[in-house]
């Protein structure tokens, strides 16, 4: 069984709840029992999570030397410039690590997306922008740690695709179970 579930704002990956954290958990919406989390999103992060009752789904997904590519919607502080987004591309150093190359583009224009629950912080004197970011790897806070190495820190984050399959219009806090074609697009 392979679940795709729009994982709202304020929700941890994981069943069971951290000791004294203030977020919900995956039990709050009712999946199928023996179901497991296929990588993380951070309780800050939005979109796509799949679940599934499959062992070794997650090694397959997620080794980078597979390859198999997670697209990442941010919105950011500012405007990034070229050579910014170039940076981004190429790999930058966050920590002791360099990322791996990854495809970054601008979305113009911004993702017809739900209203996050609460809203991000708006600064009237700093304007934002949308870029999507392509990757293969997942370290913690990647993306986030990524755009504040090239000067504009992540004020929203939403995974948008893992591999070929797209979150599209599941609403977030729902799921459903995945088709023989749309398993496909996540495995391809």
């Amino acid at each position: 069984m392979l679940i795709a579930l729009h994982k709202p704002y304020g929700v941890l990956s994981q069943f069971t709840p951290e000791p004294g954290s203030r977020w919900r958990t995956l039990a709050d919406f009712r999946l199928p029992p023996k179901v497991y989390a296929l990588g993380r999103l951070d309780a800050d992060s939005e979109g796509l999570l799949l679940l599934s009752d499959e062992a070794g789904l997650n090694a397959r997904l997620l080794d980078p030397e597979a390859g198999h590519e997670r697209e990442y919607w941010v919105q950011v502080e500012g405007k990034p410039d070229d050579a910014a987004l170039a940076r981004l591309a190429g790999g930058v150093v966050i920590g002791d690590y360099r990322t791996r190359p990854c495809t970054v583009r601008r979305l113009e224009p911004p993702p017809a997306l739900p209203a996050r629950v609460p809203p991000i912080r708006v600064r009237l004197s700093v304007p934002d922008s949308w870029l999507a970011l392509a990757l293969v790897e997942g370290k913690n806070r990647q993306v986030r740690r990524m755009t504040a190495a090239v000067g504009h820190p992540t004020l929203r984050l939403v995974r948008a695709k893992i591999g070929a399959f797209a979150l599209g219009e599941l609403a977030p806090g729902s799921w459903r179970e995945l088709d023989g074609a749309e398993r496909d697009a996540v495995l391809a």
